[in-house]
C-alpha cells in the first residue's frame, strides 16, 4: 500500500498562527507533503489568505474580509488563534506566499478557492494568474466548495488538478460524480469517510483526501479505510504505514 500522504491545514496551525507565513514556513520544515491554505478577495480586488470570510476569529480586527481594502487589513495582527506562538504576524498576499513557494521546489499547495459563502468575481482568475507568474502550476491543486468553481477553473486552469470538497455529511457515489466532471479527488469530512466510500473512489480513479485529521484513532483509521491523503493541524508524528 502507498504511504498515506499528509498536508498541513492551514499551515502547520497546530502550533503557529493559521494561515500565516510563519506556519506556512514551519510546515515546509516539517517536510509535510503539500500545504493547504484559502483565499478570498479584499475590497480593492486583491487575493489573501485567510480562512473565514470575517476576520474576527484570527485577528485584532473585525469585519468582512471583503469590506477592507488591502492596506487597512494590513493593520491586523493574524495571531489571534496561537498568540503564544508568535505575535504581529499579518494576513499574507497570495502572491506572498507563492514568491516564497517558488524559491523550495518541497513545497506543493492545495489552494481552496473560497466562493461557496461570497462569490468573489474574479477570484478563480486572480489567482490562476499569480500561480502563473511564479511558474507554480506543476506544484499546485485547487479545492472548493463551491463546485461551480471547480468548473470554471477547468477552463482557466487545464491540467490543474482539482478537489471536490463536501460538507460533514458527505455524499454517496462520490467517486461517480468526479469521475463524470472531471474531479480528480475527493475532499469529505472525516466523520462521512467510510471503507466502501473510499473503494467507491478508487474504483472511477478519484483519489480520497480527507479533512481534517488530528488524533491518532482517526488517523489509523483513515490508514485502514485506505485514503490517498489527510489534511492534519500537527506536524507528521503518526506511522502511515
Amino acid at each position: 500500500m502507498a504511504t498515506m500522504k499528509v498536508y498541513a491545514h492551514r499551515g502547520l496551525s497546530g502550533l503557529y498562527p493559521e494561515n500565516t507565513m510563519i506556519a506556512f514556513q514551519r510546515a515546509a520544515e516539517e517536510k509535510f507533503d503539500a500545504i493547504e491554505l484559502d483565499v478570498q478577495l479584499t475590497r480593492d480586488g486583491q487575493v489573501v489568505i485567510i480562512h473565514d470570510e470575517a476576520i474576527d476569529r484570527t485577528t485584532n480586527g473585525s469585519g468582512l474580509v471583503m469590506s477592507y481594502s488591502l492596506a487597512d487589513l494590513r493593520r491586523f495582527d493574524a495571531s489571534r488563534v496561537r498568540p503564544e506562538a508568535t505575535s504581529g504576524a499579518g494576513i499574507p498576499t497570495f502572491e506572498e506566499y507563492c514568491e516564497w513557494a517558488s524559491s523550495d521546489p518541497s513545497v506543493h499547495t492545495n489552494i481552496e478557492i473560497k466562493s461557496s459563502v461570497i462569490f468573489y468575481p474574479g477570484l478563480e482568475e486572480k489567482t490562476f494568474a499569480i500561480i502563473q507568474k511564479y511558474h507554480l502550476e506543476d506544484r499546485v491543486f485547487f479545492s472548493s466548495f463551491n463546485h461551480l468553481s471547480l468548473i470554471l477553473l477547468q477552463q482557466i486552469a487545464p491540467g490543474i488538478p482539482l478537489g471536490l470538497l463536501v460538507e460533514q455529511q458527505g455524499l454517496v457515489h462520490a467517486g461517480s460524480l468526479c469521475s463524470r466532471f472531471g474531479f480528480d479527488y475527493f475532499h469529505p469530512a472525516l466523520p462521512s469517510v467510510t471503507a466502501e466510500g473510499v473503494a467507491e473512489c478508487h474504483d472511477h480513479g478519484v483519489g480520497v483526501q480527507v479533512w481534517t485529521v488530528d488524533a491518532q484513532v482517526d488517523w489509523d483509521r483513515m490508514v485502514a479505510a485506505k485514503v490517498d491523503a489527510v489534511f492534519s493541524n500537527f506536524p507528521r508524528r503518526h506511522e502511515a504505514e
